[in-house]
């Protein structure tokens, strides 16, 4: 019986998914697999056809501990497989070497997380590979050329929370021939499975919600086997950008909860997304589950929830920002999300710093925008200290 029909829930597959317990000594556990090399069993099997060779020979190709947590989040995701990265970057950056070559062109909605962007603006350019940037799916079917090869999408958006329609975008690739890749990092499998409304590969940056405890750091690339036989090959094995087995333990334990504790995080930003909406000083909060939110419907149809992230944009820009970040308490001043602490940063001065000026204008990440990652404190608590903050903040304008 498959994984997909043993669980019929996503918190029954998260618990139960991706475990491989130790036959020889009855550990129930996956064990940690902490070793470069593997046996290869007698000489004479050199040469002969895979199936009767040992499953792996050098960890940067494939890992025990790795192999697990990769079918658990491929049981998550609904596909069937993955490939673990050492990063979520790596994981992206694997994606697009193994699907694209010199003279090919990526098409993608913004806005994209700055690291995202400069790969795909900068660093692929060095190798022949355009890319398009696009905010609509109707600027992007007209922006789709005979070079075009990969439609990109990452939803909600990182760091506005624009939401995308995964459907429209697997559609329009389809029609065209072309691939679909969407990047799940914010919305997470127990939100949003793209593969349902037709995308053909998901990344995550694993670090994020999948491991929820900012103790590791990975990527994940999920899909099916063809399209991702040529992400192992070229992607991970040739690149090496080798997930370390400990990680890989790491993620697949944070990951038993992810559950429990997406319906906290989205429980709780929800409440401080409205609790800021009425903030003095507040020019905008950027969140999908507001009313009013462009992208509430679309959320609504391709979401469970709303999901955990949320950006504040202060009316007296970067001095009201830096005030409301330095009088907060229970969110830490750092780059990151998915924490189960909360986390409070700048994006025009961290995770989009190397995005032009015009280019941060453009996806509206202004000097005064305030991106939070809420946490699983108590609701209440978070609740209080943002708003204290924020009363706070509103002075520097006076």
């Amino acid at each position: 019986m498959s994984d997909e029909r043993r669980f019929r829930t996503i918190g029954t597959a998260a618990v139960r998914a991706g475990i491989a317990s130790d036959p020889r000594t009855g550990a129930h556990a996956t064990p940690i697999y902490q070793t470069s090399t593997f046996l290869l069993g007698s000489a004479k099997l050199q040469g002969l056809p895979d199936s009767v060779k040992p499953v792996d020979t050098y960890s940067r190709a494939g890992n025990p501990t790795v192999r697990a947590v990769e079918k658990l989040v491929a049981t998550l995701e609904g596909c069937e497989t993955a490939v673990a990265f050492g990063s979520g970057m790596a994981a992206i950056a694997g994606v697009l070497v193994a699907h694209l070559s010199h003279g090919d062109e990526v098409v993608y909605l913004g806005p994209l997380y700055g690291g995202t962007q400069n790969l795909l603006d900068d660093t692929l350019g060095k190798f022949g590979i355009s890319s398009k940037r696009v905010t609509t799916v109707t600027e992007m079917r007209a922006a789709i050329t005979p070079q075009t090869r990969l439609l990109y999408v990452e939803t909600p958006s990182n760091p506005t929370m624009v939401v995308h329609p995964l459907a429209e975008v697997a559609a329009l690739a389809r029609a065209n021939g072309i691939l679909s890749v969407a990047d799940n990092t914010f919305a997470t499998p127990y939100l949003t499975r793209p593969v349902e409304h037709g995308i053909d590969i998901v990344v995550h940056s694993a670090t994020k919600y999948l491991c929820g405890h900012g103790d590791m750091l990975g990527g994940m690339v999920t899909g099916s086997t063809e399209l991702l036989a040529k992400v192992r090959t070229h992607g991970l094995t040739n690149l090496g950008a080798t997930l370390d087995p400990h990680a890989a333990f790491m993620l697949s334990r944070g990951i038993r909860t992810l559950h429990l504790r997406m319906e906290a995080h989205c429980a709780n930003a929800l409440a401080v997304a409205e609790a800021l909406s009425d903030a003095p000083g507040v020019a905008h909060v950027h969140y999908p589950g507001l009313v009013g939110h462009p992208g509430r419907e679309t959320a609504k149809a391709q979401m469970r929830a709303f999901g955990g992230m949320l950006s504040v944009d202060f009316a007296a820009g970067r001095p009201a920002a830096a005030a409301f970040i330095d009088a907060l308490e229970l969110f830490d001043h750092a780059v990151s999300l998915g924490d189960v602490a909360s986390l409070a940063c700048m994006p025009a001065t961290s995770t989009h710093q190397s995005v032009a000026p015009a280019g941060q204008a453009r996806d509206g990440v202004t000097p005064g925008l305030v991106r939070l990652s809420i946490g699983i404190e108590d609701m209440g608590d978070l609740v209080d200290d943002v708003l204290r903050a924020a009363e706070l903040a509103a002075q520097v304008a006076i």
